[in-house]
């Protein structure tokens, strides 16, 4: 007999994961890691325009990024290393005071420094941000996943998207506030508590209760071990190359089309008005809706089933902007497209993110997720963005989005294989393992 999912308890069934003290941690935590990206993100391209700063010193900016992709080569210290004096706070905890303290005071230089007398060191100031950022998502990524219970990675993970997104967006948006009225440097100074969430969350929860430590690291070959251990340990395991293709190649289709979405805009005669109220506007809600939806799914489908319909969707999405580009001019086109790509990218980052959450291996949490996510974003950001304008001009937008959708189809059917052949199970870390612990409300 199945249960009732229309009726008022079988919707509070599936509301109240969301409101558990865990999830709730999640989405101050997201709160705080979105904030740094987007300080050296479009806040400070606004800043730096409105200075007066020429356009090709304005993108030189972005490898103020190329640090988030980086992050893998010093995330084996939260790890490993435990901090004199803080330490005796626990590991994570610890680690998260430090980290969200660095943050705040790259923030704040950053707010000091002035792009138009000195761009050398405003460019210093939003790597600084950069490196900082990083090391706070390292330390964040690793509390959550270890704070979660596995029955509460799809929620958890949903809630921290949806942090994220506030806390971006709305550090983004106070910054434009506060600098109309009082001045860039007051704005980005305001925009610095935003670390404050995540730095209080473990303070209240204090240190994950299914957090490992590594052994004790004395001479020096045990600490390069500690570096390569946990790479080791992943590498170790039944199918992990496996995983580490399809972590590189899930999402390639899906980033050779969202870089070229406002291109496509532009060429359609779209205004910024419109782009405003369709694809911000639209699409910030429907990604919200699609977050919560991959919450539910997660828990009632599983892992596979929900991770799997993830990259079907994600797919598909890319084929309405086919659709869009063929019928030309149209605001209902517009907001169906950027609807469903949103819905569809909101439900696949939680239920994603949990599978990629499940992966690591508790002892080193944090080394293993750096690793996972930098990969799943690498190869977009190297591979295919330099590609896409040179595609668009060779075979045209419809043929284009026909393209990204063919080059979503090995990340389809490779999971489905890997699912069906047992390598989804055989390459799960112990953050996934856990059968201790069970969902109360299932």
């Amino acid at each position: 007999m199945t249960a009732d999912t229309s009726s008022p308890r079988g919707v509070m069934a599936s509301v109240r994961p969301y409101l558990e003290k865990e999830s709730l941690a999640a989405f101050f935590l997201g709160m705080s890691s979105g904030f740094p990206y987007a300080m050296i993100g479009a806040t400070l391209t606004t800043r730096l325009a409105q200075d007066g700063i020429d356009k090709k010193t304005v993108t030189a900016f972005t490898l103020a990024f190329l640090v988030y992709n980086l992050k893998v080569f010093w995330a084996w210290l939260v790890d490993g290393v435990r901090l004199p004096l803080l330490g005796r706070m626990g590991r994570r905890v610890s680690w998260m005071l430090l980290a969200g303290a660095l943050v705040m005071a790259a923030v704040a230089n950053l707010a000091l420094v002035d792009p138009a007398a000195d761009i050398g060191a405003t460019v210093l100031a939003a790597v600084l941000v950069g490196v900082a950022g990083a090391t706070f998502d390292i330390v964040i990524d690793a509390y959550r996943i270890e704070t979660l219970k596995p029955y509460q990675l799809g929620t958890g993970s949903g809630m921290s998207q949806y942090g994220w997104r506030i806390g971006s967006a709305g550090a983004g948006a106070l910054a434009l506030v506060v600098s109309a009225r009082y001045g860039w440097t007051s704005a980005y100074l305001f925009c610095a508590l935003f670390a404050v969430p995540a730095m209080f969350t473990a303070l209240v929860l204090g240190e994950p209760a299914r957090h490992r430590d590594p052994a004790c690291k004395k001479g020096v070959g045990e600490v390069v071990a500690s570096i390569i251990g946990p790479f080791g340990e992943f590498f170790r395991r039944n199918g992990a190359w496996l995983v580490l293709l399809f972590i590189l190649v899930h999402k390639v289709g899906d980033t050779l089309a969202n870089l070229t979405f406002r291109l496509l805009f532009n060429d359609l005669g779209f205004t910024n008005d419109e782009i405003a109220i369709w694809d911000v506007g639209v699409g910030f809600w429907a990604y919200l809706i699609g977050i919560f939806i991959g919450g539910v799914a997660y828990t009632r489908m599983g892992l596979k089933r929900s991770v799997l319909l993830a990259l079907v969707l994600m797919a598909i999405s890319n084929l309405s902007f086919a659709a869009l580009a063929a019928a030309g001019h149209s605001n209902l086109g517009m907001a169906g497209a950027i609807g469903f790509e949103n819905m569809a990218s909101g439900y696949g980052g939680v239920v994603v993110v949990a599978y990629f959450s499940a992966l690591c291996d508790l002892r080193y949490t944090a080394a293993q997720y750096a690793l996972i996510s930098a990969s799943a974003s690498v190869v977009g950001r190297f591979a295919t963005g330099t590609t896409a304008g040179a595609l668009i001009e060779a075979m045209g937008y419809v043929n284009f989005y026909l393209l990204t959708t063919v080059l979503a189809v090995p990340g389809v059917v490779l999971f489905w294989w890997m699912g069906r052949s047992g390598l989804v199970d055989a390459a799960m870390g112990t953050a996934g393992e856990d059968k201790a612990e069970t969902d109360p409300f299932a």
